[in-house]
């Protein structure tokens, strides 16, 4: 995980300013949380998604939603996340 800036560079002669290296979205931070409209960094719970027929309602209803990941943990996150 990189979690440096992007730096800017001067092109010689042109005056031209572009910015590199473009961060890239790490796929699989994309695929298990996401950022919500008030900037908190979301995750689901785990064991919701395997197994479900053995599993009671109330097991399932206990993993139904989403709580929001740490706050040290959420500012590496929105390094790698699209924004």
């Amino acid at each position: 995980m990189c979690s440096r800036p992007p730096r800017t560079l001067l092109v010689p002669r042109s005056g031209v300013v572009a910015t590199m290296p473009k961060m890239k979205t790490h796929k699989g931070a994309k695929r298990r949380f996401h950022v919500t409209g008030s900037g908190k960094v979301v995750r689901t719970k785990g064991p919701k998604s395997h197994l479900r027929r053995n599993k009671s309602a109330r097991v399932k209803r206990m993993f139904d939603k989403k709580i929001a990941t740490a706050p040290a943990m959420a500012k590496k996150l929105k390094l790698v996340l699209p924004s």
